[in-house]
């Protein structure tokens, strides 16, 4: 596959990766181009910034979740219709597990996608200085994928002497500067980036960005690293169902079936009914992707506005997000919070990660010691701690047989600052660089609820047993529309 493509990186965080990348793919979507956006990492926020404001295609690639071939497959089949691809990177640009392995940065995602690097320096406060931290970030890349540097908060007068010596001493090319502006800012909270529909003005703040952008940085160039991108080779066999059996055994699709026994695996399309609102948003597009691969009919509902789970759905999924911002709403919205917990009473399959699983715990405690009541499903109450509580990829293996195979684990990662005081103890999470363990998630044969945010398919046997559990289910005749929990 040939496409134009390239990674925005940096030395570190706040570079202004995000910045760059924004300008940039708004002033490629302005050329009239079809270009796609990829996120390094675990971030959710930095994609929906791109498709919801920028409206481009967005999804995550993640070293650390998937392997090679798969990250390269998975890239693929988005970006196989489009004319240009933009990569953005995350932390340092060597920065992996742990901080001291390769997987799961950016500089081993543009390696295995064979993608160059732009690298945006923060150069204030420096100057001759810069020289040697770019030599530095040079000499490491061996496979010489940096093709390009951008200053950030520089002046055009320094940037205009800066640049000849920086080139001259270096041989590398400086393709632009941004200049230190409050209005190439955006607001940050605990989590990440405030979401898009919280920032002001968004939209006019991005295009006012990408037109500065379009006067200091050059695009010509970029579009000459872009297309210098090397054809990407992947195993065209690893697509559809070969690629989904691809992640195991090649008896994962009879081990699956004997989870949800006697249940044909392409049977009647179930729908699973997925919380997304402003409380709700984090979601991997692979994720819901490969639900639907499964035979999974998608729903959208919202606990903050719906009074009800959506009619003839037949399972629940539950993102992260903020719950905590809006636990008020959440709270006194009653006829919502008992038709989830009557569902889930009822054994209508669940899953729910993060701030969904702090919507299912009987009480929220904010950060001002506010307490307010939730969907009641989790005996336990959720409360803000000011500090991360846990952080960083992990791998899940379960204690019984529910939605993995004995033995097998899926990734995943944590991040939130709010605790729980039954966290469960049926999963037993490790940290895998240092082998760390610790138990977590409360699960039984429909329920999967916990901290721990999960990517699909690196492990899609998961996803084929969730998708199975909601197909039992309709099977048994069981939805919203026909159970006797409904509220009247």
């Amino acid at each position: 596959m040939k496409i134009k493509r390239v990674m925005i990186a940096a030395p570190r965080s706040g570079s202004g990766k995000t910045v760059v990348t924004c300008a940039l793919l708004q002033m490629l979507k302005d050329y009239g181009w079809k270009v796609a956006s990829y996120k390094c990492g675990p971030d959710y926020i930095d994609p929906m910034f791109h498709e919801k404001i920028i409206d481009v295609p967005a999804k995550n690639l993640d070293t650390f979740f998937t392997d090679e071939e798969n990250t390269r497959e998975l890239f693929h089949n988005s970006a196989k219709e489009m004319d240009f691809a933009v990569f953005e990177g995350v932390m340092g640009l060597y920065d992996g597990l742990g901080g001291v392995r390769k997987e799961g940065s950016s500089y081993h995602l543009a390696e295995v996608t064979k993608t160059p690097i732009v690298l945006v320096v923060d150069a204030k406060g420096m100057g001759r200085s810069i020289v040697s931290l770019i030599a530095g970030f040079l000499n490491y890349d061996k496979k010489h994928l940096i093709q390009g540097i951008i200053l950030n908060r520089m002046s055009k007068e320094y940037y205009e002497t800066l640049k000849p010596l920086i080139e001259e001493e270096l041989q590398t090319k400086i393709i632009g500067f941004l200049p230190e502006k409050e209005k190439l800012h955006f607001e940050s909270r605990h989590l990440g980036l405030f979401l898009p529909d919280e920032v002001n003005h968004v939209k006019e703040k991005l295009q006012a960005v990408s037109e500065l952008f379009s006067k200091t940085v050059s695009i010509e160039c970029i579009k000459e690293i872009a297309e210098s991108a090397e054809e990407l080779e992947f195993d065209e066999t690893l697509t559809g169902e070969a690629r989904i059996d691809s992640y195991g055994d090649i008896n994962h699709e009879k081990a699956v079936s004997d989870l949800v026994e006697g249940v044909a695996v392409w049977d009647s399309r179930p729908t699973i009914a997925v919380a997304k609102d402003e409380a709700f948003c984090f979601y991997y597009a692979d994720n819901i992707h490969l639900l639907e691969e499964y035979g999974a009919k998608i729903t959208y509902f919202s606990p903050l506005w719906d009074e009800k789970i959506p009619e003839g759905c037949h399972a629940l999924l539950f993102g992260g997000g903020y719950p905590e911002l809006y636990a008020k709403q959440l709270s006194t919205n009653t006829k919502m919070r008992e038709t989830v917990k009557n569902a889930v009473e009822n054994e209508m399959p669940i899953v729910a990660e993060c701030g969904g699983f702090m919507y299912l715990h009987s009480f929220l405690k904010d950060k001002e010691g506010l307490c307010y009541d939730m969907a009641g499903v989790i005996p336990a109450t959720c409360f803000y701690t000011g500090k991360l509580v846990r952080f960083g990829y992990i791998e899940l293996r379960e204690k019984q047989k529910h939605f993995l195979l004995n033995g097998e684990g899926i990734k995943g990662h944590e991040f939130h600052y709010y605790d729980s005081t039954y966290n469960g103890a049926d999963v037993i999470a490790a940290r895998p660089v240092t082998g760390k363990e610790y138990s977590c998630i409360i699960e039984n044969e429909t329920r999967w609820m916990g901290f721990p945010h999960l990517y699909y398919p690196s492990n899609s046997v998961f996803t084929r047993a969730f998708v199975d559990k909601a197909r039992k289910y309709k099977k048994a005749g069981n939805s919203l529309d026909r159970s006797a929990y409904l509220l009247h």
